[in-house]
């Protein structure tokens, strides 16, 4: 079996961590198709600003998979119309090289693999088109569950129904985002599988101290409230508690938050360690107490994983994801935006009202995140699929 993985979002010269959870998925794939004969190759085609010619491609071999990124030069063309249409052509041709290059090296795919919607799986369409090659698709997009589709023009939501309707199979991350897809009529039926869960085979720390927090996302408030998390931690401070604060991560709004928090006055119990590769971030969690999870919508939330998978209690909003991985065994549910709620459980962990096992937290998620189980899903939906073709 030959599967080829089309994502729009992937780890690259224009951002290292873009995707980086789609990567793990797949890398985990192709352990498992390995061992069972099969193989699976990536090309990721994006806009790089600043090359000097027009293309270029970029292979990784040593990884278990056959991975191929291939990057053009936007235009810079003034008028919005003809730019849009000038980048068009120009994936267009930089994905048709792609795949023809793995196609000569790797040979003919009997399966396509689409990582989020939508320029991705217009290549899918047209090599089922012109090969015959079925596809999947996979969602990770949280515009299926913040209204950012629902605002959508008719042509584009017509668009995506059309390549729904003709993909073999659906997969979703969770069930939350396969209840948004259900429900704007993009699929009837579907998989979930997770993202892998990093974390799991380290060293299980010790319980961190119960007065520090951490935060790890891309700093957009709209969407991961940490503003709410530094009210709450103001909230823990005023009643009495040396609440601390970790927040690792970067974002459009990393300024106006940190004015947040010199407004809030917390400079001093607030550390900000700014955008952090995957191994770093699992270092500083295992010195934190509690990771917190304050987002208005999730659609997965690996954070939440890798917090459990070093047996670190979470403090997670009821926003989509979270709900796949707490229990009362690891960690504590909240409304999104309720600050005081946050407050109140920041607070109740400090005082360490209840006793968290690190052992127990994590096996809550060894069995169902790790590579070899989320790689597995993938394949047995593959073999699925080719055994009805």
């Amino acid at each position: 079996m030959h599967v080829l993985v089309l994502p729009k979002w992937y780890p690259g010269r224009n951002d290292p961590q873009l995707g980086d959870f789609v990567r793990k998925q797949m890398l985990a794939t192709a352990g498992v198709l390995q061992q069972r004969g099969g193989k699976l190759s990536v090309v990721f085609t994006v806009p790089f600003p600043g090359l000097e010619r027009g293309e270029i491609q970029e292979l990784q071999q040593d990884t278990g998979a056959w991975e191929l990124r291939c990057y053009y030069r936007p235009s810079t063309v003034d008028l919005l119309p003809l730019r849009k249409l000038i980048n068009l052509w120009r994936y267009w041709k930089t994905a048709r090289n792609g795949i023809r290059r793995a196609i000569r090296e790797r040979g003919a795919p009997d399966l396509t693999h689409v990582h989020i919607l939508v320029r991705p799986a217009l290549s899918a369409w047209w090599l089922k088109q012109m090969r015959g090659t079925p596809y999947i698709l996979s969602e990770q997009s949280s515009e299926y569950l913040d209204g950012t589709w629902d605002r959508k023009s008719a042509l584009f939501k017509a668009l995506n129904l059309a390549i729904f309707r003709r993909a073999a199979a659906v997969t979703a991350v969770s069930p939350h985002l396969a209840d948004g897809l259900r429900q704007r009529g993009l699929c009837e039926r579907h998989e979930v599988v997770p993202n892998t869960v990093p974390g799991t085979g380290r060293p299980l720390p010790p319980p961190g101290p119960a007065t520090r927090f951490m935060v790890v996302a891309d700093l957009v408030d709209r969407t991961k409230n940490v503003s709410g998390v530094l009210r709450a931690l103001k909230a823990g401070r005023n009643a009495g508690h040396d609440l601390r604060l970790d927040v690792i991560g970067d974002g459009t709004d990393m300024e106006s938050l940190r004015r947040t928090a010199t407004d809030l006055g917390l400079n001093g119990s607030v550390c900000w360690l700014g955008r952090t590769s995957n191994a770093e971030v699992l270092t500083h969690m295992e010195g934190t107490g509690t990771v917190i999870i304050n987002s208005n919508v999730e659609t997965f939330s690996v954070v939440t994983g890798e917090a459990l998978a070093l047996g670190k209690p979470v403090i997670a909003t009821r926003c989509g994801g979270p709900q796949g991985f707490i229990t009362e065994d690891n960690g504590t549910l909240i409304d999104p935006g309720d600050d005081a709620a946050l407050a109140a459980a920041m607070i109740a962990r400090a005082r360490q009202e209840r006793a968290y096992d690190p052992a127990a937290i994590r096996r809550t998620v060894d069995e169902r995140f790790s590579p070899a189980a989320v790689g597995a899903r993938f394949v047995d939906v593959y073999q699925r699929v080719l055994g009805h073709a």
